[in-house]
């Protein structure tokens, strides 16, 4: 091996350490942020090793490539606002699909006929996962933005087509194996792989997206790691498969946070059975005045605060923590209670929290927070719906029995912030609305929770 190889080599392995480094920092909120700057310390390193260690045929392609790349991700992390993360994290996911798609397409066309049985493999794996991957995620990214409604797309007899897709798709991977001569089988494989990620997503409704991001994060993975295969590239196989496998296992465990399997996410569409569905909750939601909330925050002992989607949507985080503050002036105990499929993403909550500056020491999983509400004096629902609903704890023939939840109907006293009455994305009523112990606060979350930071500095 020449002096270039050797560095190359070198490089990929000080990724790799990088990369596991950074996967490890990234399991815990306090140590995210040093994660992050390892995965782009190793995703630098694997660079600069590919430029000098590769042979370069022309650098225009290259520096056009980079630039390109840079000016949009500089686009993306300085002007995409923090409430938009999921959608973005979505398209980022397709963006690396489309491109191990296209490598595989490079790949077939210039060594299709003179490449190994085990590299075919490996080719028709990274074309199809790439090809689903990118279509999956755009329509993901589409329901997250509001651009394609977040409703479930279902019509009669889907699974069967589904299946149908799938099957074709399969048989053309194996011919394809058997004869890569057949160059008109392979674009039949690719074509149906990205008709069957947009079949795969749009079933799927908004209230899934957790898992259906950290699915899609999942089959990025994997087929990076079979372009490293294709490449015979060690660092890409390597960091495909830490992805591929850490995102299966997020979803996994996203999956048992709602008490779901991952087929029944994938093909029981969980959205458009419960838009129809009912509730014996009834009764009339009790309004509360922004004075009288104020007075019961600024003389409570202890406050929970319970973040959700509407907190994202009004983009409240920094509203929240100034309350939050104010409130721990006062001498009250302040905390906020995460659940694993707040959001419209992992870590949903998380992010933004973390973006307003809220200590990582205030914020409290599920089963660390629940034991603490029967004596907490006032718990804040800012935009919850699902993860706060009694009925999946109380109610077994509920269509989200058995759902883990913040109990937040066990502390004195209750207080939610709406926009309106409605539903939500899952479309489930919520009895937590109607209970003597609750009050509602309608309005914009950001506008609400301001407002309630003056009234309390007046009390």
């Amino acid at each position: 091996m020449t002096l270039s190889t050797y560095f190359m080599e070198a490089t990929y392995l000080i990724a790799s350490i990088l990369f596991v480094f950074a996967l490890k920092g990234m399991s815990h909120p306090e140590t995210a942020r040093r994660g992050m700057f390892l995965a782009e310390g190793g995703m630098l390193a694997a660079i600069i090793g590919t430029l000098i260690g590769a042979h370069i045929v022309t650098w225009v392609w290259i520096i056009a490539g980079l630039s390109i790349g840079s000016i949009i991700g500089a686009w993306m992390a300085i002007w995409v606002p923090m409430t938009a993360m999921p959608q973005r994290t979505a398209l980022s996911h397709a963006f690396g699909a489309l491109a191990a798609a296209l490598v595989g397409v490079g790949e077939f066309l210039v060594h299709a006929n003179d490449m190994p049985s085990i590299t075919r493999w490996a080719l028709g794996f990274e074309v199809m996962l790439g090809a689903l991957t990118t279509t999956g995620s755009l329509i993901a990214a589409g329901k997250l933005q509001g651009v394609i409604h977040g409703k479930p797309i279902q019509f009669k007899g889907q699974n069967v087509v589904n299946a149908l897709i799938f099957l074709t798709m399969a048989t053309s991977f194996f011919i394809f194996i058997a004869h890569p001569e057949k160059v008109a089988v392979f674009y039949i494989m690719l074509g149906l792989a990205f008709v069957f990620g947009v079949m795969l997503v749009i079933p799927i409704g908004s209230a899934d997206m957790p898992v259906v991001m950290s699915l899609l994060n999942s089959y990025a993975g994997l087929a990076a790691a079979a372009t490293g295969f294709v490449l015979g590239n060690n660092v890409l196989i390597i960091a495909g498969t830490l992805d591929g496998f850490s995102g299966f296992i997020l979803s996994v465990l996203m999956c048992k946070a709602m008490n779901r399997s991952i087929t029944n996410v994938l093909f029981g569409g969980f959205g458009a059975v419960i838009a129809g569905a009912t509730t014996d909750a009834g009764g009339v939601m009790r309004e509360i005045s922004l004075d009288d909330a104020a007075m019961q925050l600024a003389f409570a002992s202890r406050v929970i605060f319970v973040p959700g989607y509407g907190l994202a949507t009004a983009q409240a985080q920094h509203a929240v923590r100034e309350l939050a503050e104010l409130l721990e002036g006062r001498g009250v105990t302040v905390k906020y209670a995460i659940h694993p499929v707040a959001g419209r993403m992992p870590g949903h909550m998380n992010v933004l929290l973390a973006e307003a500056n809220v200590p990582y020491s205030s914020l409290y999983e599920m089963e660390q927070i629940n034991p603490e509400f029967p004596s907490t004096d006032v718990a804040v629902v800012i935009g919850a719906n699902d993860v706060v609903n009694p009925d999946a704890r109380d109610n077994p023939k509920s269509l989200i029995a058995g759902m883990p939840i913040l109990e937040v109907d066990r502390a004195k006293s209750v207080i939610v912030l709406k926009r309106g009455q409605g539903r939500g994305f899952s479309g489930l009523e919520n009895p937590l609305f109607f209970k003597s112990c609750t009050s509602m606060l309608y309005g914009d979350a950001k506008s609400s929770l301001s407002h309630l930071a003056q009234a309390v500095q007046h009390v």
